[in-house]
């Protein structure tokens, strides 16, 4: 009898998972089963979430990359990115009321992260869909979505066309055993970036 109502349990958190895909990486209560139980949803496999630190990724400051790191996750909140080359990349808005972009600020060659104070950033698409020097995603809705294939490895600074001088710029690093660096703290609710540390390095061992 316990097996029984643990495998209904079990599929009943999976489809809840599967429900929540795509949506804001926020801890979702299992209704009318464990209103006590949460689970904490996290960015599909190849995909970066992006939206303003202060709509719930918060900031991190990263001692290897020597910058405030916000707006971009590849789990629930902001953090270095990374990835292999050769990935077929979604960028998810995960914002339900902003417009943000994805655009490669510049190429670097290792750390710190040096992020120009002005930069001229497009809204415009530019690139044909491969990451590299001035790509430009141009505007994803709230909840859209749009590709991009890493192509070359490297360390690219990208930032949102729209919110640059808010702050929402990170480091993607492209390469063989690139991974995340560590996350932000969560946005304390009623407004206000939180704010983390860690190495946020994005390179992998």
């Amino acid at each position: 009898m316990f097996t029984r109502i643990f495998a209904m349990f079990c599929g009943a958190v999976a489809l809840t998972l599967a429900a929540c895909g795509g949506r804001d990486a926020n801890s979702v209560a299992l209704p009318n089963l464990a209103p006590d139980i949460t689970v904490d949803a996290t960015m599909p496999k190849d995909t970066i979430g992006e939206k303003l630190g202060s709509e719930g990724l918060g900031t991190v400051n990263s001692p290897f990359w020597k910058a405030t790191l916000s707006g971009f996750t590849q789990e629930e909140h902001s953090q270095a990115l990374g990835f292999p080359p050769g990935t077929k990349l979604t960028i998810h808005n995960l914002s339900t009321s902003t417009t943000h972009t994805l655009d490669v600020v510049k190429v670097d060659t290792k750390s710190p992260a040096d992020f120009p104070s002005n930069v001229d950033l497009s809204v415009d698409a530019k690139g044909a869909g491969k990451l590299q020097a001035g790509y430009a995603s141009g505007p994803i809705k709230p909840g859209g979505s749009v590709t991009v294939t890493l192509v070359k490895a490297g360390i690219y600074l990208i930032g949102c066309a729209f919110h640059y001088k808010d702050g929402m710029r990170d480091v993607l690093v492209v390469g063989t055993h690139a991974k995340p660096g560590p996350q932000a703290t969560a946005t304390p609710s009623g407004g206000g970036g939180g704010s983390g540390s860690g190495s946020g390095s994005g390179w992998g061992g």
